[in-house]
């Protein structure tokens, strides 16, 4: 079957459908639901249904928007309070893991790919690695948020900023190393490393600024209907990267950039912002996997299985972990060798290799789909071996934690001039003490109690419990306290934890 205008509609429409139904499934055997999505694609393409579809520049220009949506929806979700302990290895780890990893297991495709008729030039060989080189924010994101996996030592925050920065730099690394590989790459390494600076330095203060102009944009206009309030932050997402890459900037780590620039702010219709968000990720998310699984003639993945498996296994089992082992090194004792291990082991492919796989084809240095079925191959291999054990290996590893109580997914209406802050009562504030006990802030009450997923309205004689999440609404900090004013939303977070704890 040959998509075309007349029927892609409906192929569309059921491929949607056969994905969210096969994610549904997926839960029940512990799979990973992107991984479903790409065998789905994969059964209606040229090997299953039969739907012919080859077309790498439109996937390509649909994997742009989709990641973009991605970056900025995981970006939004990203607290800086979180992030804030582990941002210095989170840098490391998306700038240096990645070149050492392209490094490493570039220089492994050179050494042994002629074992398996992969006889290609360094440069190719470590542009084949540097496609792989990024851990992907999408299969991150999902995974652990879908497993609702809790995780000590700040390992979370730490692999989910990873996962969300690290892009910008494989797709710097495979842009380059493309020009290399056609010759039209011009002028010394130091010119290289100067152009990497400007990519990265231009996305992040170009991410920052356009940010902070949403915020107000956002916050200052009245549009009367507050539906258009998530388009129009989708149309000031598409700006953002597009402007950014126009002025010689990495587009997608602007996007994210503004993402946790904007998720940490207060802004008009934040709930229907984040759920309008939430939504459309996953919706970009199935399309650029179902695209990028139609792209695969499973037939072909034969061929390369043993490279592909050679390399996934070395990326595995020595270059993420070496890359991670050597990134790590300047936080000292911060984490643990078992914590180390664990980061190492979730450094999972996904969408953005697929995606950056179809760069070196455009470009005339993949003519018979060998890098991309390479990629394709390895990033089912890493969803299956990896995707469907990060909880069992935390539990190995020692580094599962408790996870946090569900929030109450709650918001305020603008017009109410009033925070809500979200405080867990732990051996230290207050546990088995009653509400009347305890002495909160001016202006501040407890509204609600949530304890092993049920629902309390407190009263003065409600004993709290360890574990309990408590939902308080104080005055707007703008209105009560100087301090507060001062320092904004984070400081009234403190201020409120403070007289809980007293």
């Amino acid at each position: 079957m040959i998509l075309s205008t007349g029927n892609i509609l409906l192929v569309g429409s059921i491929l949607l459908f056969a994905g969210i139904v096969a994610g549904k499934v997926s839960g029940r055997f512990g799979t990973p639901m992107l991984l479903l999505f790409l065998v789905v694609g994969m059964l209606f393409g040229t090997d299953g249904v039969g739907i012919e579809f080859d077309n790498f520049e439109s996937t390509q220009f649909v994997g742009m928007i989709a990641l973009s949506v991605i970056l900025f929806s995981g970006g939004m979700d990203t607290s800086l309070g979180d992030i804030r302990p582990v941002i210095k290895e989170g840098v490391i780890l998306a700038t240096l893991g990645v070149l050492l990893t392209a490094l490493l297991t570039g220089c492994f495709i050179y050494l042994v790919g002629g074992w398996f008729g992969l006889n290609v030039p360094f440069p190719v060989a470590l542009l084949i690695a540097a496609v792989m080189s990024s851990t992907d924010s999408a299969s991150v994101f999902a995974i652990l948020r879908s497993k609702k996996q809790g995780l000590s030592q700040n390992i979370r925050p730490l692999l989910e900023l990873e996962s969300g920065s690290n892009d910008p730099m494989a797709y710097i690394l495979t842009v380059m190393l493309i020009q290399v590989a056609t010759g039209t790459e011009e002028g010394s390494a130091w010119q290289v490393v100067l152009t990497f600076l400007k990519q990265m330095g231009i996305g992040a203060l170009s991410g920052y600024l356009l940010a902070e102009l949403a915020a107000r944009i956002i916050n200052r206009i009245n549009i009367g209907n507050k539906s258009l309030y998530s388009t129009l932050l989708l149309s000031l997402v598409f700006f953002t990267y597009s402007f950014t890459d126009l002025v010689g900037g990495n587009g997608y780590l602007a996007v994210y950039i503004a993402g946790i620039v904007m998720g940490n702010k207060k802004l008009s219709y934040k709930r229907t912002l984040s759920t309008f968000f939430d939504g459309v990720t996953w919706l970009f998310q199935i399309v650029m996997f179902l695209m990028l699984g139609l792209l695969v003639n499973p037939h072909e993945l034969i061929d390369i299985a043993p490279a592909g498996l050679l390399i996934g296994i070395f990326m595995i089992a020595v270059a993420r972990p070496l890359a991670v082992l050597i990134s790590l090194l300047p936080s000292g004792k911060k984490f643990t060798r078992k914590a180390k291990a664990y980061i190492s082991w979730v450094g999972l492919r996904g969408a953005a290799p697929i995606l950056f796989a179809t760069y070196p084809k455009l470009a005339g240095l993949d003519p018979d789909n060998t890098i991309f079925n390479i990629v394709f191959f390895i990033t089912i291999i890493s969803l299956l071996v990896q995707g469907t054990t990060v909880s069992s290996m935390a539990e190995v590893l020692g580094v599962s934690a408790r996870s946090p109580e569900q929030g109450f997914d709650i918001d305020l209406p603008d017009e109410i001039k009033a925070d809500l802050t979200e405080v867990e009562v732990t051996e230290d504030n207050n546990e088995g003490k009653t509400l009347k006990e305890i002495t909160l802030p001016e202006k501040t009450l407890i509204m609600m109690i949530r304890r092993e997923g049920r629902y309390i309205i407190p009263n003065g004689s409600t004993v709290l419990k360890k574990g309990d999440l408590l939902l308080l609404i104080s005055e707007d900090a703008q209105e009560h306290s100087t301090e507060i004013q001062r320092e904004g939303k984070f400081a009234l977070w403190r201020h409120i934890k403070d007289f809980i704890k007293s």
